[in-house]
């Protein structure tokens, strides 16, 4: 199978439950919540995407695409690979799981939720969006961006993920302090910074 990725790119992760781990992030091209053209955001299912997604490079094969990750880790650690979009749960498959485990990376994959992911992986973090529907009900992490209309965090709780976390949505009024408040009167529930930004890193 060959792949399209938006971005390969080295950088320190910089959201959720492995904020500040160096890692090489694979951003996989394509979404099925929006298409990534803005004259299209205000009929999508995910309206609040902050990230560009089209075009890419054709990688046409796992073992290139996870070689290529590979020659960007500058050795030591723990070698982290995470998989993200877009949705990358529409091109991640077994093969590249493989060739990624292969290369001797622990891979993480942030996803919406709404489509199935491959076995094997090592860290699932899902973000679920309004009006979808969960595919994927457990993994490593729930990570929430919030506020969104029409979804409550406590919908969430009673799924088997390992941590909880709320993350402000861009550019919502009072969404910092909405989730701190939030995060410190339901202690199930952890704040999630987008520390890459406050850093002005990749």
């Amino acid at each position: 199978m060959a792949y399209t990725v938006k971005e390969l790119f080295y950088t320190l992760q910089g959201e959720g439950g492995q904020a500040g781990r160096a890692a090489v992030f694979l951003r996989f091209a394509g979404c099925n919540l929006w298409s990534g053209r803005e004259e299209d955001r205000a009929g999508a299912a995910c309206r609040f995407c902050d990230t560009d997604f089209v075009g890419g490079s054709r990688y046409g094969d796992a073992e290139t695409l996870a070689r290529a990750a590979a020659a960007l880790w500058p050795g030591g650690g723990h070698p982290l690979a995470v998989c993200t979009g877009g949705e990358p749960g529409l091109q991640l498959d077994a093969a590249l799981v493989d060739a990624l485990h292969g290369q001797g990376f622990e891979i993480a994959v942030e996803s919406n939720g709404t489509v199935a992911l491959p076995p094997g992986l090592d860290w699932i973090c899902v973000s679920p969006k309004a009006g979808t529907r969960l595919a994927v009900t457990a993994g490593e992490e729930l990570k929430l961006v919030w506020p969104q209309d029409g979804i409550a965090p406590e919908t969430f709780l009673r799924l088997p993920f390992r941590h909880f976390f709320l993350q402000p949505r861009d550019g919502a009024a009072g969404a910092r302090d909405a989730c701190v408040e939030y995060c410190l009167t339901h202690p199930g529930w952890r704040l999630s910074l987008q520390t890459h930004k406050i850093l002005g890193i990749a």
